[in-house]
């Protein structure tokens, strides 16, 4: 397999056989549960996000074809599908990290509030502060303290602030990690537990105030107990932002997402199979397709 190839197959977690067991309609009545609790979002309100005719390209392997997604401000939207079919793919592409990797190449438009994330001039490091990202391995800087990660995108990016430990305070508090780590700002962030370097990193993200935060199976390598710290961290920043996150988990797309999009390769580049709010894609789907998968027939 090509280093491309790679790069496009995400790995699975451990729960996808966990959730091949639970029914669709045990999905459903999570959430449903979850979307008569939920809160309007709380964003200022631009645009949002959009997605139209993305392709993206390593060399002549064509990874993903013509998907166009909305994902409106203050709502959390779930990326469902095998791995293969293009997910991690299309999330690099809302925030230009698609670019980095060698013979990469993709078409199509990304608004953020209208405005073309790939039109000629555009500031690259100013989208990425914008559109946020948190992937799937916790990444903290070793050699740096865990008060110094929180702040550590404000430095690349040259932004002063008028009380840093105020916003390192806020950062953590709103990442779930304040009252752990609280007591011990100047220690090493490799002393975390690998669920709180997760949230060390989500942190990091907060400090330059992005609008839309990209999550690639961010709970893949955590423990069901940090797993669910860090949604309930999703829950809270969806109050104030946009939340994109790719997973494999069914029931966790069913505890944390508004909509749910269902990503599938079928032999040929990955495509969107359809969208709709999380409790319909669970109850009722208008492809067999997604029907299958969410009922864990295959995949």
């Amino acid at each position: 397999m090509s280093p491309a190839e790679d790069m496009n197959n995400e790995t699975p977690g451990e729960d996808m056989s966990i959730d091949s067991k639970v029914s669709s309609s045990a999905l459903a009545d999570v959430a449903n549960a979850r979307s008569a609790a939920r809160e309007p979002g709380k964003a200022p309100m631009g645009s949002g996000l959009e997605a139209r005719g993305i392709h993206a390209w390593f060399g002549k392997h064509h990874a993903l074809e013509n998907v166009s997604l909305d994902f409106a401000s203050g709502t959390v939207t779930a990326l469902i599908g095998p791995s293969g079919c293009g997910k991690s793919t299309f999330i690099r592409t809302l925030n230009r990290m698609h670019e980095f990797i060698p013979s990469a190449a993709m078409a199509g438009e990304v608004l953020l509030d209208g405005k073309d994330i790939y039109a000629k001039g555009t500031d690259v490091t100013k989208i990425r502060l914008q559109i946020g990202m948190v992937f799937q391995k916790p990444n903290p800087f070793p050699s740096m303290t865990i008060g110094e990660n929180v702040l550590s995108g404000l430095k690349l990016a040259q932004l002063k602030v008028d009380n840093k430990e105020d916003l390192m305070q806020e950062c953590l508090e709103r990442a779930g990690l304040w009252n752990e780590v609280k007591d011990r700002l100047g220690a090493h962030a490799g002393g975390l537990s690998g669920g709180q370097q997760q949230r060390l990193c989500i942190a990091r993200s907060l400090a330059v105030k992005p609008k839309v935060l990209l999550m690639d199976e961010p709970c893949s390598a955590l423990d069901p107990g940090s797993t669910l710290r860090i949604e309930d961290t999703i829950g809270q920043l969806a109050q104030s932002m946009t939340i994109i996150i790719v997973t494999h988990n069914m029931q966790q797309a069913a505890r944390v997402s508004d909509y749910t999009a269902f990503f599938l390769s079928d032999g040929g580049p990955g495509n969107m199979i359809e969208v709709g709010p999380t409790n319909e894609i669970f109850s009722r789907p208008r492809d067999q397709r997604t029907e299958n998968y969410v009922s864990g027939r295959f995949g």
